[in-house]
């Protein structure tokens, strides 16, 4: 069965508008004459801006809506920042689709100092990012680290009323909506290990629409779908937190995967990292393999001891 019409669910924000976008884009360079449509809505990950996501439930609250939309047939594909989508989808949805990754980093915004080496003691850092909460008091315990909600905007413009000394931000968000000026510092993966799936873009469709998946499969980074698998597989079995304390990066050379993951206590005092190599056609078992290492050597007791509350 042909199409000739797709409609893509997409949050409101700046940045998940403009991933909508760059999708619409590419499916019409695959296939000129298609018709592309956004259906923008507002989710309640959106709404809730006062409280840090792990206490409100989660980056799942950015998707539900979107998923919403594909079971219900208003829309046929979902466009998703890898790093919000939870590691178990609903009954009927699917992943099919994951576009070739951008950088993968974090990055270090100032508008009085060049690096996070820089920042004088007691410095205020913005970020509500337990996983880079984690790292940045492993690594600089004498910062001060302070909440910090929103979109990329509203993050930069409390920056701009001194409300912080600096954030940290995703390098990919940022130079996908154009403040690449405002990056004083890449932070290397060494410092700052990104979150699982940062940099990807997602497309969910319904599991059971090979119409659609024929038309955006040209889309697909099998490369970069392999390293998330690594990466989710990781999540899944660190009871799947996209709001605890991990991270984690694949990385991919000559058919050989190397991942690299770790867990760490909010307050920074213990960081349970390690890495596993192996065949990229082994990506899932190499996640389980690395995360279960990380739960024998500590990892356990912290996520328990966070999930219980």
């Amino acid at each position: 069965m042909s199409i000739s019409n797709i409609r893509i669910a997409t949050r409101e924000s700046p940045l998940a508008i403009w991933q909508a976008e760059h999708v619409r884009s590419e499916l019409m360079k695959q296939h000129p004459g298609l018709n592309v449509e956004l259906v923008a809505m507002t989710t309640q990950g959106d709404r809730i801006l006062d409280t840090p996501l792990s206490v409100a439930g989660g980056k799942g609250l950015f998707i539900k809506e979107l998923e919403h939309s594909l079971l219900n047939g208003s829309a046929d594909i979902a466009v998703h920042s890898m790093k919000d989508v939870t590691v178990d989808l609903p009954g009927g949805l699917a992943l099919s689709v994951i576009m070739k990754r951008a950088d993968p980093r974090d990055v270090f915004i100032s508008n009085h100092y060049q690096s996070l080496e820089e920042l004088p003691e007691g410095s205020s850092v913005g970020t509500s990012s337990l996983r880079r909460q984690c790292q940045l008091r492993a690594y600089r315990p004498d910062l001060k680290l302070k909440d910090l909600r929103g979109n990329i905007g509203t993050r930069l413009r409390k920056l701009d009323e001194d409300q912080f000394d600096a954030i940290v931000l995703a390098a990919a968000g940022v130079t996908r909506l154009g403040f690449e000026e405002r990056i004083r510092e890449y932070l290397e993966l060494d410092v700052m290990l990104s979150a699982i799936g940062q940099g990807a873009i997602g497309i969910e469709t319904r599991a059971d629409d090979p119409a659609v998946l024929n038309i955006i499969n040209p889309l697909n980074d099998e490369l970069t779908k392999i390293q998330l698998i690594a990466e989710r597989a990781f999540s899944r079995r660190l009871y799947g937190g996209c709001q605890l304390p991990i991270a984690a990066h694949a990385r991919i050379t000559n058919e050989q995967l190397v991942l690299r993951g770790l867990v760490g206590s909010p307050d920074g005092k213990t960081i349970i990292a390690g890495e596993l190599g192996g065949l990229t056609e082994s990506a899932e078992t190499l996640g389980l393999q690395l995360a279960e290492k990380l739960l024998n050597n500590g990892a356990d007791a912290i996520l328990r001891e966070l999930i219980n509350g």
